[in-house]
């Protein structure tokens, strides 16, 4: 997608764009590719989190647990969305925090990449990395998840389904939708 496709309003628009769902919805690849689309920094906050902490995401959850984790992403994010305009791609819990959710909410325009079931299994099993799905079955927990987070979630400021293809069919949904959005478009921005 070439930089003459981004439209005016999302040019002027200065908040950072954060990323929200669950682990395996795509935040990340997606969000990469969106900072590059619009010519804008891109942050992953879990790796702003290890770099502030000295360790690992599963470090931390192994060696002071999640309360304290959550605490440092409560923190990090923060100071995130006090710098410039950015693309962050968030932790799979970052948006459950109350504080941060309505920090979110004052300054970034805030999209819930959503994904079905079978979708963010496929994407989890490839890589070992995810500290909460350790202990028991990966499905039941992604489906506990689910059930927990989605109504969450689903507060945030857009809705986008994450598809199985290509990324930069996501980045182009996102990027209608965001136009929408600005555009005060009524119930056009949520569930692309």
């Amino acid at each position: 997608m070439s930089h003459e496709t981004i439209s005016p309003l999302l040019s002027a628009d200065q908040r950072p764009i954060v990323l929200v769902g669950l682990m395996g919805a795509g935040k990340s690849t997606v969000g990469r590719r969106l900072a590059s689309t619009i010519s804008i920094p891109f942050i992953d906050a879990d790796a702003e989190i290890e770099r502030a902490a000295g360790e690992t995401v599963n470090e931390i959850f192994e060696n002071r647990g999640e309360e304290i984790f959550r605490m440092g992403e409560r923190k990090v994010i923060a100071r995130l969305l006090n710098g410039p305009r950015h693309v962050l791609a968030t932790g799979g819990g970052a948006y459950m925090a109350t504080e941060t959710r309505e920090l979110i909410s004052k300054r970034a325009i805030s999209i819930w990449l959503k994904a079905d079931l079978d979708l963010i299994l496929e994407r989890v099993s490839r890589r070992n990395t995810r500290p909460l799905l350790r202990n028991g079955d990966p499905k039941e927990i992604l489906e506990q998840l689910i059930e927990e987070r989605y109504p969450v979630y689903a507060q945030a400021d857009i809705v986008v389904e994450s598809q199985p293809g290509p990324h930069a069919l996501t980045v182009k949904r996102i990027l209608k939708a965001i136009d929408d959005f600005l555009e005060g478009i009524p119930g056009s921005a949520s569930n692309i």
